[in-house]
């Protein structure tokens, strides 16, 4: 890929900037984040505990593509329910331990990526979106089909998790929540990571003003395809911890209201910030959970209403609100130390 140099297009309405507006804040952030992932199964029943950081990741990979590259992607359940049945296939086939397991259904989603990706980014928009979703539906119909190796309409049973020579049955969940946390985390600092790096503001610069970066010499549609097969390698990860988790494979994962459950998540917490999917995949899955165990079976209901009133209350989401009001409380205070300074050097003599 040709080198240049991309200045990012201002803060807008739409898109909020990638950089932390305080490197402090950024370290209290995370070390925050650190602690509450580390307490969240003392407080919560430890398998949702585990759903709500595999969802979080999910949402971050997710925001790759819709936030720092301006891609709607209707058709990432695809990525996530493959690795969710590799995963299974390879812990209950060859007995590895689970994170091997997990790698290789990250690894076959990003496979599966390379070709869906390639075909999607030659749209844009709307067209992109379907074109994802059309995908999706394929490989839903093939896991459908498929029912000697998927296990039809009844799933993939019997995953186990198996953790280097120690079988963590189901009453070790919570063992198995410290055990796989490590994974998850390292998949959410690996999309911190491709965000702030140069081929993040890459991305972002594609997002704003894609013909302006082909014009400097980027080629447009190959960083769509690495940020497009990324997403779904994290995606997978995700996938595979959550089939570990439940300990089977649902075909509900592959199917298009999957897809649509992330993107909820991520406009939920706010597009373009990262923390916001994992804000977004903590208040969808405690809600679904309170709504299931209290009997009501109204979830899709109460939940869209809450992503409607989101919406039209947070425009930038409930995350990306926050720090659109902390930075522009930011900008004012150094507006105000600027004009300070200024008056202070006219009245010198």
């Amino acid at each position: 890929m040709t080198q240049s140099t991309v200045t990012p297009a201002p803060v807008t309405e739409a898109h909020p900037p990638v950089a932390a507006p305080n490197p402090r804040l950024r370290w209290v952030l995370l070390a925050s984040g650190l602690v509450a992932a580390l307490a969240l199964p003392w407080f919560v029943y430890p398998p949702v505990a585990m759903d709500i950081v595999a969802m979080a990741l999910f949402a971050i990979a997710l925001d790759i593509l819709l936030g720092y590259t301006g891609l709607l992607s209707f058709g990432h359940a695809a990525f996530w329910g493959s690795s969710a049945y590799v995963t299974g296939l390879i812990a209950t086939n060859y007995g590895v331990p689970f994170p091997v397991a997990i790698i290789g259904g990250a690894l076959f989603a990003m496979i599966l990526a390379l070709p869906a990706g390639y075909l999607s980014v030659r749209r844009s928009g709307i067209y992109f979106a379907m074109v994802t979703l059309a995908f999706a539906q394929m490989v839903y119909f093939v896991g459908y089909q498929w029912s000697d190796l998927t296990g039809g309409e009844n799933g993939l049973q019997g995953v186990p998790r198996q953790f280097f020579g120690i079988e963590l049955v189901e009453t070790d969940s919570f063992y198995f929540y410290y055990a796989a946390l490590p994974i998850l985390l390292l998949g959410m600092w690996a999309a911190w990571r491709i965000v702030h790096s140069p081929f993040g503001r890459v991305l972002v610069s594609i997002r704003d003003n894609s013909q302006r970066a082909r014009a400097l010499g980027y080629e447009v549609d190959k960083y769509k395809v690495v940020a497009f097969v990324l997403s779904a390698g994290l995606t997978g990860l995700a996938g595979g911890v959550f089939a570990i988790n439940h300990g089977f494979v649902a075909l509900t994962e592959l199917h298009w209201s999957t897809s649509g459950e992330v993107v909820l998540m991520t406009v939920l917490g706010g597009i373009g910030t990262l923390w916001g999917g994992v804000l977004g995949a903590f208040l969808v899955v405690m809600l679904a959970d309170y709504l299931a165990s209290s009997g009501f079976d109204g979830i899709d209901l109460v939940t869209g209403s809450v992503f409607v009133l989101v919406v039209l209350l947070f425009r930038r989401g409930l995350w990306g609100t926050v720090r659109h009001q902390w930075l522009a409380w930011q900008q004012r205070r150094s507006a105000r130390r600027t004009a300070d300074e200024a008056g202070t050097t006219r009245r010198e003599p």
